[in-house]
């Protein structure tokens, strides 16, 4: 740390009952009251250098000699109080005194106050005020530690701080110091730039250890972090405006580091939480990456417990957006306050979800309505799996599975409403989910915890649910499954059955034999809830049987003519009883 000494005399000031006096041959002539502390000066040193007591002298130049003795002169609303009055008092009497980062603020605003400057005497020797100018050019503004160090202090005087300038000069050289060029050697910063005393060994052990400067932030942001609300976001802003490249993941890393020390946890916020939770979002750079998700996501966690802006929660829920596919489910899992009544924000997992998917190619990314079964032949259903398996990009597939992860984590919730699953499931296109698997096990779990919900609502639930892209396994897991639709009980049905028949076709040609007559479908989703109608049997008429009898067909011969024989022959049969 830089220091100035100036002066040459020994401290003569003594104390006598809370009285502060000089030791001279001279009696004192001059009685000054700081606060509750009573100064017994002389008029000469003191009045040649401070400009405000000479005038406040003069003012009483009417007074008689004696009542002059007693006068005593209160100096209110004093900057920096005793301390830094003293340190001018000593400057007046030519008494060493030692300026540094620490107190060269208060010293540079008690100095400005008594009006040390050259107009006192002009052609003079410089004045305490051009002094201390002096230094904090020369020393303390080319010193990253002195110019971190006089930012702190001039919380204590703020608007001293502000008037005379200092506190922008402090972060305007800070801003400086971080943005020194990456390619300058250290010997080069030396000269021109800011000494970093405070990091250098942390920077020097990281340029050993093969880390360039321009990537290395920590030792910055670590420093940065220990100062307050207002003045990190001023020298924030200052770095980010600067004219010098910066990267934004510095930037980011920065904001963690700040966040990590002044953010408490979910469950210990407080008032200045929220005001730190704002700033650090409100500084977030905005290009993809520069912060990583998960930390994004936590923020986001504290923000739906903390009293943040609505418009702060959508900036945090667009950037996570952003790179959604470097999430993991126990991220996702953003709590609720407990006046919503769900456990989990799914909402906000629906607008990252969207944002997402607006970042890739708008013609990957639309959602393609669902055929239904019947529009297409046997052939079209094999084509479509192996299409799907070939095109579907490894980010929107792997976001796919995430949210279908997610789905059953969230279908435990008793009051996560059906629209709102639905709308989180259809708000990733089909062509991402290679399969569907994950998706049903999330609508089975749903179903488990939500059994009284309607059947209008149980249908729409299912409709989301693409039975031609179900595994073996999941397929018979459904089929006997009796919380699901009939409707989607017989869809499994003949999907499995289509595939037994693309099995035998391919063997038949393989053989040179005639392909069997293939199936197809009723071709409209009326057609299909028509069909519906006419299968579902009313409780009157014996829905209790009508169970049983379609986990039977799990049992069936694999043999797609018999299989097919039987289907359609209870079929029939639940026709004629409605």
């Amino acid at each position: 740390m830089k220091f100035m000494e100036l002066g040459f005399r020994p401290d003569t000031f003594y104390t006598v009952e809370a009285v502060r006096s000089v030791s001279s041959d001279l009696l004192n002539d001059l009685v000054i009251q700081v606060k509750s502390t009573k100064y017994l000066l002389h008029k000469f040193p003191m009045l040649s250098k401070c400009l405000r007591l000479k005038n406040l002298v003069s003012s009483q130049s009417q007074e008689t000699e004696t009542s002059q003795e007693h006068q005593v002169i209160q100096l209110v609303d004093f900057p920096g109080e005793t301390e830094a009055f003293e340190l001018c008092a000593k400057f007046c009497y030519g008494i060493t005194i030692t300026l540094c980062a620490h107190n060269v603020v208060a010293v540079r605003c008690a100095a400005e106050y008594l009006g040390m400057t050259e107009e006192v005497e002009p052609g003079e020797t410089e004045n305490l005020v051009q002094r201390l100018e002096l230094f904090l050019t020369t020393c303390v503004f080319k010193s990253w530690r002195d110019s971190l160090v006089t930012l702190q202090t001039t919380k204590v005087l703020p608007l001293w701080s502000e008037d005379l300038g200092i506190t922008n000069r402090c972060i305007d050289a800070i801003a400086n110091g971080v943005t020194l060029s990456p390619g300058e050697d250290f010997s080069t910063q030396l000269e021109t730039g800011l000494l970093r005393n405070r990091s250098r060994r942390r920077r020097d052990e990281s340029l050993c250890n093969g880390v360039s400067k321009a990537e290395n932030a920590r030792w910055w942001g670590e420093d940065l972090a220990d100062l307050g609300l207002d003045l990190y976001r001023r020298t924030m802003l200052a770095i980010k405006s600067s004219n010098r490249n910066i990267s934004p993941r510095l930037i980011g890393n920065a904001l963690r580091i700040y966040a990590s020390k002044w953010l408490l946890s979910i469950d210990e916020s407080s008032p200045d939480s929220n005001l730190v939770l704002e700033l650090v979002i409100s500084l977030l750079p905005t290009e993809r990456s520069s912060v990583p998700c998960s930390f994004l996501l936590q923020l986001l966690k504290m923000a739906n417990v903390m009293n943040v802006s609505p418009s702060s929660k959508m900036e945090l829920a667009i950037k996570a957006g952003n790179q959604l596919d470097k999430a993991t489910v126990s991220e996702l899992l953003i709590p609720l306050s407990s006046k919503s009544g769900m456990l989990y924000d799914v909402d906000v997992v629906t607008t990252m979800v969207k944002q997402f998917l607006s970042q890739i190619s708008p013609t990957r990314t639309r959602t393609q309505h669902r055929r239904s079964l019947s529009e297409e032949n046997m052939e079209e259903i094999q084509e479509i799996r192996r299409s799907l398996s070939s095109s579907s990009p490894p980010l929107l597939a792997k976001v796919a599975k995430l949210v279908d992860s997610y789905l059953q984590e969230i279908a435990i919730d008793v009051n996560l409403t059906v629209s709102k699953f639905v709308e989180l499931a259809e708000s990733i296109p089909d062509v991402s989910r290679i399969s569907h698997d994950d998706l049903y096990k999330a609508i089975d779990i749903y179903l488990q915890n939500h059994q009284e919900i309607e059947k209008s609502e149980r249908k729409r639930l299912c409709r989301i649910l693409d039975c031609k892209k179900l595994s073996i396994e999941a397929s018979k897991n459904a089929a006997q499954n009796q919380l699901l639709p009939l409707r989607v009980i017989v869809q499994i049905l003949f999907v499995e059955q289509a595939r037994a028949t693309i099995a035998t076709t391919t063997n038949n040609i393989s053989k040179n034999e005639t392909p069997i007559l293939r199936r197809s479908f009723t071709t409209r989703r009326e057609d299909e809830e028509e069909e519906e109608e006419r299968v579902e049997i009313k409780q009157t008429g014996g829905f209790q049987s009508t169970p049983s009898r379609f986990m039977a067909l799990c049992a069936m011969p694999r043999q797609p003519k018999k299989m097919l024989c039987k289907l359609l022959s209870i079929s029939r049969s639940l026709s004629q009883r409605i």
